[in-house]
């Protein structure tokens, strides 16, 4: 019963947070100084088609109309215009693109796929090493593991990830060639190809992401090592093994997933700066297409669905706190 109202707490203010994120990502683009129905009525473009415009798009409501006919169009669709030239957006709706002609949904389901694939390849990298690392320098504290461990860590912390992309492909890609640059290949059409494709991406933000983790598991393992329970363990004779495999590391991890959640949820957005040094087509491509081509509701619909991932991400990380952790159940 506990288990239940912890999960349906959780989930009740993860939708309040994404009604607020809704509302605010809809109230900031509604202020943008740039009309839409401008931008699709052409030219020569008169007053009246310029009013027919904002008709079809819906531009000619109070904005909270606005809002609202938004929020139905996620849970049950929408329908531009009227008659023979109505255009339906099927549900969930995050808007539709006239620029593109197209359901901003469906260009997010495009792009999606990539930047999952950046996402998750990178996550597994940057977790499994930063954690290892960081429990290894831990327990080899003030040697040259733990000393290299800490100045990895802070290059990586300060080194933007366009300088170490370029590098990476300077280096590796063209004077080394021995990754390939710039040839995204689908999971479907080739899984080596794939994953051959995204290794230079991959380390990049594994090595940017990672030196967080080697810091954080570091210091919160060198604070749990010194708890009473460990000593207590280690007085009864458990094994050292276990000590830091099932006492140390189990307090370690709630931190380190609180960090993955956030970063995850954000990467899932789109990791522009990365997609655009590696050329990949992914959401942080699409969203840069549509600032150049001032393309408002897939702007919208982006910035929407990253804030639902990002949300999603820490309601996953609050849930997850109670498996790791009966007592966060109580709170």
């Amino acid at each position: 019963m506990k288990n239940l109202k912890f999960a349906l707490t959780r989930l009740g203010g993860m939708v309040l947070v994404l009604l607020i994120v809704a509302f605010c990502t809809f109230v900031v683009f509604y202020l943008v100084p740039s009309d839409p129905a401008l931008l699709a009525c052409g030219k020569p473009c008169t007053p009246e088609n310029l009013a027919l415009a904002r008709e079809f798009m819906g531009f000619d409501e109070p904005w909270w109309r606005q809002f609202l006919t938004f929020l139905g169009g996620i849970f049950a669709g929408r329908t531009f215009g009227t008659g023979v030239t109505a255009i339906h957006c099927s549900a969930p709706c995050f808007g539709y693109s006239f620029r593109q002609n197209a359901d901003v949904l469906e260009l997010i389901g495009d792009r999606l796929p990539v930047t999952f694939s950046l996402a998750v390849g990178a996550a597994v990298l940057w977790v499994g090493l930063g954690v290892a690392i960081g429990v290894h320098a831990a327990l080899r504290k003030d040697t040259w593991f733990d000393r290299a461990a800490l100045a990895g860590s802070v290059i990586g912390v300060s080194a933007p990830v366009y300088l170490v992309g370029l590098l990476g492909i300077l280096v590796l890609g063209f004077q080394l060639n021995v990754v390939p640059v710039g040839n995204y290949t689908a999971f479907t059409e080739d899984p080596v190809r794939w994953a051959w494709g995204l290794v230079l991406p991959w380390c990049v933000l594994a090595f940017a992401h990672g030196a967080h983790y080697v810091k954080l598991t570091r210091s919160q393992m060198l604070e749990t090592m010194s708890e009473d329970f460990i000593r207590t363990a280690r007085a009864k004779g458990v094994p050292e093994r276990t000590v830091v495999g099932k006492h140390a590391l189990r307090n370690v991890l709630l931190p380190v997933v609180t960090l993955t959640g956030i970063e995850f949820g954000s990467l899932l957005g789109g990791a522009v700066i990365t997609e655009r040094v590696f050329s990949l087509p992914g959401l942080g491509g699409l969203l840069i297409e549509a600032v150049h081509g001032r393309d408002l509701a897939t702007l919208l619909g982006c910035t929407l669905f990253a804030g639902f991932l990002v949300v999603v991400a820490n309601a996953v990380v609050d849930l997850s706190y109670g498996l790791l952790d009966p007592r966060a159940r109580l709170t």
